[in-house]
């Protein structure tokens, strides 16, 4: 029997590597005739590094980069092969943003052009980028002038890489980009069509989330609508309407300008690790994350994971922290769905309790497989 377990994290409980090594554990105890395979999924957003380096025996490269608030920190990127795997929500992230001074016209993301300029000096040509959990909301503008962009006012001077600069950009200047840059592939985890501004734009969006109230919201995306047509006047091509453009504060659409392909996050992460090579000799394939719903069938890692076993023809089952509404929708792709908890509840308990009850649900699968092998 050939087990692949391949799951997301269950978010502020476990990571995925360690869902991975539960499950492996409940399988060792009661089947341990099982060949078992650990490919610890993400779908773009926290996590994705580790899944990718941890799944294809890469390493960590630690820099200095600016933090959200421009404050120098430590950060990490992934390394596998000739690949560098950035993970933004490592440069600026919004937990690295006290609750307190949570607010995206203060926010940028100047740190992620930072660790590129630092892979592109290791040498590295071949980029992932994981673009979910940001604090910011600047269009990317801080990243492009990291890599050399040259934004300035009417009258001709520098401006400072924060959002306050937007509403004064009178010309931009994207040869100055570092050449290496534009001899680069970046392979963008993507999995929002959102546009860059309007009402289903970045700010209106998802400004909420990192501490915009209302008026926030209004000015942000009025910064940013200028901003982008300033650019998109002096490139000749528009991006703004792209899907995906909206994609983390607007990061989406500064790797686009950069030729940046942005791609679902679960897939592009599955891709890299291989987990279509690893499914073609499954037997069955496991996977989770922290709660299924409906929400899981618009890109979330069980949903992929889910599709390509029905493209293998491989029986899938489903271990989540709890099961939402409309989870019925799941066994589309999966045998089965199941909760972990084995009594009833509160969330916060069975985040607490966790790694038990994901051993207990899972020892007992291992059991039924083996029972009927």
């Amino acid at each position: 029997m050939n087990v692949v377990i391949a799951p997301d994290s269950f978010k502020g409980s476990l990571l995925a590597g360690e869902v991975c090594t539960i499950i492996e554990e409940a399988f060792r105890c009661e089947y341990p005739e099982a060949t078992v395979v650990a490919v610890p999924m993400a779908d773009g957003g926290e996590g994705t590094m580790e899944a990718i380096v941890s799944a294809m025996n890469g390493s960590v490269q630690y820099v200095t980069v600016r933090d959200p608030l421009f404050e120098t920190r430590q950060a990490a990127y992934g390394v596998v092969q000739d690949t560098a795997v950035i993970e933004v929500a490592q440069v600026i992230g919004l937990p690295l943003v006290p609750m307190e001074r949570r607010n995206p016209l203060h926010t940028t993301t100047y740190g992620v052009g930072e660790m590129i300029m630092s892979a592109l000096h290791a040498g590295y040509r071949r980029f992932v980028i994981g673009l979910g959990g940001s604090s910011t909301n600047d269009g990317g503008f801080g990243m492009l002038c990291a890599l050399g962009a040259t934004f300035t006012n009417d009258k001709g001077e520098p401006l400072p890489p924060i959002p306050s600069s937007l509403p004064h950009i009178a010309y931009v200047d994207m040869t100055s980009v570092d050449r290496r840059v534009y001899e680069s592939e970046f392979l963008i985890a993507c999995d929002v069509d959102n546009p860059l501004y309007g009402e289903r734009g970045a700010s209106y969006v998802f400004g909420p989330q990192k501490g915009a109230n209302d008026e926030t919201i209004r000015i942000l995306d009025q910064w940013i609508h200028t901003y982008a047509q300033t650019i998109e006047q002096q490139i000749g091509r528009s991006y703004a309407h792209e899907q995906g453009a909206g994609a983390a504060g607007g990061l989406g659409f500064a790797f686009l300008l950069l030729g940046g392909k942005l791609i679902s996050g679960a897939k592009l992460v599955g891709e890299t690790v291989q987990l279509p090579e690893k499914m073609k000799c499954a037997h069955i394939v496991i996977t989770g994350e922290g709660q299924s719903d409906e929400q899981t069938l618009y890109g979330k890692v069980p949903c992929y994971v889910g599709q390509l076993a029905n493209e293998y023809d491989v029986p899938a089952f489903l271990l989540s922290g709890s099961l939402g509404d409309g989870f019925e929708k799941l066994y589309t792709y999966f045998v089965s769905c199941d909760a972990i908890a084995t009594k009833p509840m509160t969330v916060e308990q069975c985040m607490q309790s966790a790694a038990t009850l994901l051993y207990t649900k899972a020892r007992n699968l291992a059991r039924t497989f083996k029972r009927f092998s």
